[in-house]
């Protein structure tokens, strides 16, 4: 009776971000503006990369699906986000939560193979320009992009599909602004030893190899970097890697921090900020990021503009 009982909960309550209910609208306004910032930003990149036949190289291949990820991950949380501001119930169905979760998941490991490809794609064409051409071919650029989506297709159906075990009878309530998997095990009155470990072995074996393979692509990029004589070429290559670094960093070291670790105690109100920074500010600094530190995208985006005005 008491399994029974526990399947009837089918729909939670999102807690959300509002402390104070005078707090809303201000709120409310606050977010819808970082949305259309981030939207317009990284689909506004994907437009200047597609009509630049100067950026329709490998590197901006991936930049422009880094930006379609980006934009993704923001429309899976922020539009919730916004909805609940203004919505009287804050109620979301065990589906709706469930496809929200599977739509993060995939956003976010597509996100950290991304990173990964483009470094090593940094690594190829610093470490070993003349073979470039060869080595990036079309078809190479494409299986990697490719990769990266199955992969984090694969990854999201992993934890969406073992998430169906639990049952939830005692609180359908969660400390949260969208449905994480993290605050769903512990409103779960089944067991959810099972899906940490799921989470702490896949996710940390993802983001084990794709820091690996950052770390080595550019550790071989500053060795050869520190060979050139050149300072130009030194200011060159530090000026090309220095947004993705700067990038794999802020996204890296928040996914650690929650995932890796899924059962450090930390408050609700933590893990929000965490989530709250990989999931809306890093998607908002990215074409940032990748804009203003890239001599090519500036030009692009001055020659688009005189082009329009």
């Amino acid at each position: 009776m008491e399994k029974e009982n526990a399947t009837l909960l089918t729909e939670f309550i999102l807690t959300g971000l509002i402390y104070q209910p005078e707090w809303q609208i201000l709120q409310f306004l606050m977010f819808l503006v970082i949305y259309l910032i981030t939207i317009v930003g990284n689909l506004g990149l994907i437009a200047l990369i597609w009509n630049d036949p100067q950026l329709h190289i490998p590197m901006y291949f991936f930049l422009g699906s880094l930006a379609f990820v980006d934009a993704w991950i923001s429309s899976t949380v922020t539009s919730k986000i916004l909805v609940n501001f203004l919505a009287k119930s804050k109620m979301i169905s065990l589906s709706e939560c469930m496809t929200q979760f599977f739509s993060f998941a995939f956003g976010a490991t597509t996100e950290c193979f991304l990173l990964a490809t483009m470094a090593y794609d940094r690594y190829v064409a610093i470490c070993k320009p003349l073979f470039y051409p060869v080595i990036m071919t079309n078809r190479l650029c494409v299986r990697m992009l490719v990769s990266s989506f199955v992969g984090g297709i694969l990854h999201a159906f992993i934890h969406t599909g073992v998430l169906f075990r639990l049952t939830f009878c005692n609180s359908n309530i969660i400390h949260h602004f969208y449905c994480d998997i993290l605050p769903l095990f512990k409103i779960s009155c089944t067991d959810p030893s099972i899906n940490v470990l799921m989470v702490f072995i896949f996710s940390g074996s993802i983001q084990v190899f794709t820091i690996l393979t950052v770390l080595i692509s550019y550790t071989l990029v500053l060795f050869t970097i520190l060979k050139k004589k050149s300072l130009q070429g030194i200011r060159k290559a530090f000026s090309t890697c220095g947004a993705h670094l700067l990038s794999v960093s802020l996204y890296y070291g928040s996914l650690l921090f929650m995932y890796v670790h899924p059962g450090s105690a930390q408050t609700d109100d933590q893990n929000m900020m965490d989530s709250l920074f990989y999931t809306i500010i890093i998607p908002l600094l990215n074409p940032i990021i990748y804009s203003l530190r890239n001599k090519k995208v500036i030009d692009s985006l001055a020659k688009m503009l005189k082009r329009n005005v």
